[in-house]
């Protein structure tokens, strides 16, 4: 997470309602029993993905660290190397894997280094990598995507911020597989410099012909803090830049109705710009977010609704060196890999149109 929030507006996110959509659209009737899990394939994947299956890529992001200078910051070696290992996972799970670059430009001492820093503290531009893969079945039409940040900042290797998305999102594409049964095509990405001003999904999504444009975007952003917060972004504020475009909130009730599978009420927030959905909401295209908390503070509601330690903030090794793989809650990881695996089951099967 960038670290550029502003205020935010929370409240909870009451399934019979589908939160207050002030985004225009109609609210959702209850949800009946049974609907969390509404098709095979949201069944199957579901079940599939676990949190001891996202434990090898955190390993892997954490060694990727202690190899280059305790952090994996973009750009930088650490980064690069982590670039290599996701989209050798993806692509040895079948999926049609690109590397698209950006520009950015880098500025510290040491010439001749890969991360662009010259010895004489001029900046110079360099040459960045995203990961984005998409399935080789499905509406190409009609892409489902989900997303998350690869870097970490400089002071830590960002294994909760955000390691965590990222491992969650490649045991759902591993489980999930390249050639899967499904009615739209699924989209990852995997963005670089998202902790220097959001560059790598800004730039993708300002590059992005109209005709690849995805239905929807997941952002994942922390999902593993130590003391765990359950926050969803989409739908619930007072103009489009907190709610998200029309739409928004539809994909946030789906990720609600997932995590309350599990006992989880989420609490709603607006979005703050603070992480990769700032590009698509701008773009128009409906999204929704899913974090457990970075700096701030559990209220006492928070903390008897979740079982958590008010006064305490969510992750205390935010954005420093401590942030590592012994800092990720692994129960809000396993239970935010599932909800995300049932939402992009759920609108990889769905012909339903969002509100536009």
């Amino acid at each position: 997470m960038s670290g550029r929030s502003g205020p935010v507006r929370r409240g909870a996110w009451p399934l019979a309602l589908a939160a207050v959509l002030l985004t225009g659209c109609t609210a959702a009737a209850p949800t009946p029993p049974g609907a969390a899990l509404d098709n095979e394939l949201q069944r199957q994947l579901v079940a599939d993905v676990t949190v001891g299956g996202t434990e090898p890529h955190l390993q892997e992001l954490q060694r990727i660290a202690d190899r280059n200078g305790g952090n994996r910051a973009s750009p930088g070696p650490g980064y690069d190397a982590s670039v290599d290992y996701v989209a050798g996972v993806l692509r040895d799970a079948g999926y049609d894997v690109t590397t698209p670059t950006f520009t950015v430009r880098a500025q510290g001492s040491g010439g001749g280094r890969r991360d662009g820093r010259r010895g004489d503290g001029e900046e110079r531009p360099v040459t960045v990598r995203n990961v984005i893969a998409q399935t080789r079945t499905g509406n190409v039409e009609r892409v489902v995507m989900a997303g998350a940040h690869l870097d970490s900042v400089p002071e830590g290797p960002g294994i909760n911020d955000n390691g965590t998305g990222v491992a969650a999102l490649l045991e759902i594409a591993v489980r999930l597989g390249g050639s899967p049964a499904v009615t739209n095509a699924v989209r990852f990405g995997f963005w670089g410099s998202e902790e220097v001003d959001l560059n790598g999904s800004t730039s993708y999504v300002r590059s992005l012909p109209a005709r690849s444009r995805p239905l929807l975007y997941l952002n994942l952003d922390m999902l593993g803090s130590p003391n765990a917060g359950y926050f969803l972004q989409g739908g619930v504020g007072e103009e489009e830049s907190e709610t998200g475009p029309p739409g928004s909130a539809d994909v946030a009730r789906v990720v609600a109705e997932q995590l309350a599978s599990v006992g989880i009420t989420a609490e709603a927030t607006t979005f703050d710009e603070a992480s990769d959905y700032a590009a698509f909401v701008d773009a128009g295209i409906p999204s929704a977010g899913i974090l457990t908390g970075d700096e701030d503070e559990m209220t006492p509601a928070e903390a008897r609704q979740w079982n958590g330690r008010p006064g305490t903030v969510f992750d205390s090794c935010y954005h420093s060196a401590c942030d590592r793989i012994e800092n990720v809650n692994t129960t809000a990881l396993d239970r935010f890999a599932d909800a995300t695996a049932g939402t992009v089951a759920h609108f990889a099967m769905s012909n339903d149109a969002l509100p536009s």
